[in-house]
């Protein structure tokens, strides 16, 4: 029989407080969000205060100068086309609207940068009832991208949620509200790869009465990735089809939707629009760097508030109900005080990170030659600042920075480094470039190889493997010579 014993024993537990978590989920909004989260904590907070007064200088990017999003998604595509558009992976630049004038406000639409999602959690609301399951819906929805898919592993969002909203719950528990999600309008949405996407559109158009539709259903299931190489005889051959059945199938695929988010109910006839977090120009032949000012509001602890706590705290009365009122008085100052403390530490985080970057490619933003960029990853930026890398990961996050040259993401500055015959480290982007530009200038009808791609890179004193000149070729979206050779 076993005996109970007792001990004791040392654990070393790191443990945030509520002040470094607020401050941890104002740090990974971009702008849009961090206005909402600031007029949602005036509204909540009645200690806290708006401190600008009406005669403040308007900022050149109020809410009538936003910018709007290339749109590269036509309705009218290609197989190409719908193979490359759930990539994800759009990393060049965003250019200012030709109409555009900081002098003169336009009038513009405003963007609702996640008016999909907002018509999602509609939906939600009228499928789910119980209260928890709506809530976990709602933190999935807010997890879909803006093209429609779910790229975070659920694993990911059950650690979020026990740790940002202390909720505990499972990955089987959200794959089973995902299959409800994915029933939602608009077909495809919520899908973790573009054949899932394709394959929730598909079910939603099978009644079954299309033999094209069934069969459409067969490629991508089971031969997704020929179909994805355009492997057609290989396909015939394995469905044991003809040319005809081929082509209605691709003919019904290439209809579908790959980017569900950017055609839903939610946002259909809005245009998408970037709002910078960051303005770097050059000056008088130096670069300066700013934030956005809608990052940097006036915010105050009411003034009414401080002195009605100072007269109760004065009244000398034990009353029950005054303890009440002066506890929650000093509860909401506290709030208002912690609020405005993240606030700017929030900014300083931000400008200090910003200013890292720009030191470290000066190069690119005085001429915006992207060739000039230098290898940067995460770590560098967080040892020049002495932040975690952790930090440094959440303002590069869906953060974007104007330039004289364009708006671009903040991660289009990293880059791993590669070095060239004379020793010097330089970014892969340089390398894309070459590729990039070689493949825009070969013979169609005889494309370059991979091999001649390196063979390419080694006469320009780059001295790289094959497998990684395939690796640049796909980050880029550039088929192989065989899919692009034109008769």
């Amino acid at each position: 029989m076993s005996s109970l014993k007792q001990g004791l024993s040392h654990k070393m537990l790191q443990k945030l407080s509520p002040q470094q978590i607020q401050f941890i989920k104002l740090l990974q909004l971009n702008t849009q969000d961090f206005e909402e989260k600031v007029d949602q904590e005036l509204l909540d907070n009645p200690a806290l205060e708006d401190n600008r007064g009406d005669g403040a200088e308007d900022d050149r990017y109020d809410q009538e100068n936003d910018y709007e999003e290339d749109d590269y998604y036509s309705n009218d595509v290609d197989v190409d086309e719908l193979l490359r558009a759930s990539s994800g992976d759009d990393e060049g630049s965003f250019r200012l609207n030709e109409d555009y004038s900081g002098d003169e406000p336009r009038e513009m639409p405003i963007a609702n940068q996640s008016s999909f999602q907002e018509y999602l959690i509609e939906q939600a609301r009228a499928t789910f009832f119980n209260e928890t399951d709506l809530a976990l819906a709602i933190h999935l929805i807010n997890s879909i991208e803006e093209d429609g898919y779910l790229r975070r592993e659920l694993r990911s969002i059950v650690n979020d949620l026990a740790f940002n909203e202390n909720i505990s719950t499972t990955e089987e528990h959200l794959e089973k509200l995902l299959v409800k999600i994915q029933n939602f309008d608009p077909a495809g949405i919520g899908a973790r790869n573009l054949q899932e996407c394709l394959l929730l559109q598909l079910y939603k158009k099978d009644y079954g009465d299309s033999e094209a539709i069934t069969l459409a259903e067969r490629i991508i299931e089971e031969q997704m990735e020929a179909f994805s190489k355009k492997h057609y005889e290989k396909i015939k051959r394995s469905l044991k089809i003809d040319d005809e059945q081929l082509k209605a199938a691709i003919g019904e695929i290439i209809k579908l939707n790959p980017k569900p988010g950017e055609t839903g109910a939610g946002s259909a006839g809005k245009s998408q629009y970037i709002v910078p977090d960051f303005i770097v120009s050059g000056v008088e032949g130096a670069l300066e760097v700013r934030l956005n000012s809608r990052n940097a509001p006036e915010l105050r602890i009411s003034p009414a508030y401080a002195e009605t706590l100072k007269a109760y705290e004065h009244s000398g009365k034990n009353d029950k109900n005054l303890k009440d009122a002066v506890q929650y008085i000093k509860q909401k100052l506290d709030g208002a005080k912690w609020f405005i403390d993240s606030v700017k530490q929030r900014q300083n985080t931000l400008l200090s990170t910003m200013e890292a970057i720009v030191q470290r490619q000066r190069d690119f933003f005085e001429d915006g030659d992207e060739t000039r960029l230098k290898p940067m990853i995460l770590k560098d930026i967080a040892n020049q600042v002495s932040l975690d890398i952790s930090t440094i990961s959440r303002v590069a996050n869906s953060k974007y920075v104007e330039t004289d040259f364009g708006i671009f993401p903040l991660k289009f500055f990293f880059s791993e480094g590669i070095t060239n015959e004379e020793g010097e480290e330089v970014s892969n982007r340089e390398i894309k470039k070459i590729l990039s530009d070689a493949i825009a200038a070969e013979a169609k009808k005889k494309p370059l190889t991979d091999e001649a791609l390196m063979e390419l890179l080694k006469e320009k004193g780059y001295n790289i493997a094959r497998r990684t000149v395939a690796k640049y070729r796909e980050q880029l979206n550039i088929p192989v010579a065989r899919l692009r050779k034109e008769l």
